[in-house]
Order: structure tokens, then C-alpha cells, then sequence
């Protein structure tokens, strides 16, 4: 006896003969559902591999406290929870986990957008653009001290609530805790770069949200 799932609701109990079992295992194999699977593996395996390879320096570091090797590890979580997700980001779109989806999304993609602006403008940046040579304070920097990796975090979240599950759930809560991993690395850093300003920097800001956190 086999349990069969079709679409999404649907589930059949088969009795198979043991001699068909291995034909009806490769017809499960290369079904749609399976086709699409491996599409999705393909598509994690190669963003995979950039992912390494615009972290590779901070991979390479022996004693891993380099806020990019978190960071790696928080990038490969959103990955996968947006390949778990994908087929479900139209559907039922007046729903309210879509609402709440679109509204997270969307704080995410303004986020992302100001704070590179504000690090390019005001953070006079040697080399990438996150390698500032000036403290930035203004914009959302002056109520939080990392607006992208918020960035990140919103759109984890976002990614999440276009469908909820226990699986995205787990995914949603590793990319948020390797972000106030890198988080929390990072700032020992600016510290070591910027001294006593930083310090009290942090003490008038949050991390990711206004007043909260």
C-alpha cells in the first residue's frame, strides 16, 4: 500500500503489485510535481555558487568571525524559502497573509534602496560600497544602525507569509537568527573602526526596528 498526493489537497492510498512498484516509482520520478523539484534544486544550486563566490573571503576565514560568513548562511536561508514559495506568490492575492506579504516586500525593497543611496552619498565607501569611511547617521540610519540586513530580514518574512509553513517557518527563523548573528559581528567592527562614536551611536538606535529592536 502507497500513500499518492495530487495537487494539493487530494491524497489516494494505492495498492501496487511488486511487480509494477519500480515502474510506478519512475513514473513518480518524472511527474510535473518531480520536474519541478529538481528545477528548483538547479536553480538553489547555482545562485548557491554565487552566493560562494561573493562570500568566498569572508568563507575563508579561519576563526569565522567575519560578519559575511553569517551573512552567507542567512542569504542561502531566504534562498531557499523563496524556492519553497514561489508557485504560491499570486495566489489568493486579497488574502490577508498576501497583504501582510506585499506590505513586507515592499518596506524590504525601500530599505535596501535608502540605505545603499545613503551609504554610496553620505558613507564615502573605499572599495564596496558597504566598506564606509564616514558613520552614517541620517535617513534610517538615524533610528536604526542596519537597514540592510532589516532589509533582509522584511523580506524573509515577506517570502514567509506568501505561504506559511513549518518548513518556511524553520527557514524564516535561521535567516533571522544569522542575521543578528552578522549583525552583532558587524558592529564589533564599526566599533573597532569608528570607537567612541559608534558606541554612542548605539546607544541612541536599535538594530532592525525603530524603538523595538
Amino acid at each position: 500500500m502507497l500513500v499518492a498526493r495530487f495537487g494539493r489537497g487530494l491524497i489516494l492510498l494505492v495498492e501496487i503489485p511488486r511487480h509494477d512498484l519500480p515502474r510506478f516509482l519512475l513514473a513518480s520520478i518524472i511527474s510535473p510535481e518531480s520536474g519541478n523539484v529538481m528545477i528548483k534544486l538547479i536553480i538553489f544550486a547555482i545562485a548557491s555558487v554565487i552566493i560562494v563566490w561573493v562570500s568566498w573571503a569572508p568563507l575563508q576565514v579561519r576563526d569565522r568571525r567575519s560578519h559575511g560568513f553569517f551573512r552567507f548562511f542567512a542569504w542561502e536561508s531566504i534562498l531557499a524559502l523563496i524556492l519553497l514559495n514561489v508557485e504560491y506568490w499570486f495566489t489568493e492575492p486579497f488574502s490577508m497573509p498576501q497583504f501582510i506579504s506585499w506590505l513586507l516586500l515592499c518596506a524590504s525593497l525601500f530599505l535596501v534602496v535608502h540605505g545603499v543611496h545613503l551609504l554610496r552619498v553620505i558613507g564615502k565607501p573605499r572599495g564596496q560600497f558597504e566598506n564606509t569611511t564616514t558613520l552614517v547617521k541620517l535617513g534610517a540610519y538615524r533610528f536604526i544602525r542596519h537597514p540592510l540586513y532589516s532589509s533582509l530580514l522584511l523580506l524573509a518574512w515577506g517570502v514567509f507569509f506568501k505561504h506559511p509553513s513549518l518548513l518556511g517557518s524553520a527557514l524564516a527563523l535561521a535567516a533571522t537568527a544569522f542575521l543578528v548573528a552578522t549583525a552583532r559581528i558587524e558592529e564589533m567592527e564599526n566599533m573597532n573602526k569608528f570607537g567612541d562614536d559608534y558606541a554612542a551611536y548605539m546607544k541612541t538606535t536599535k538594530m532592525f526596528i525603530p524603538f523595538v529592536f
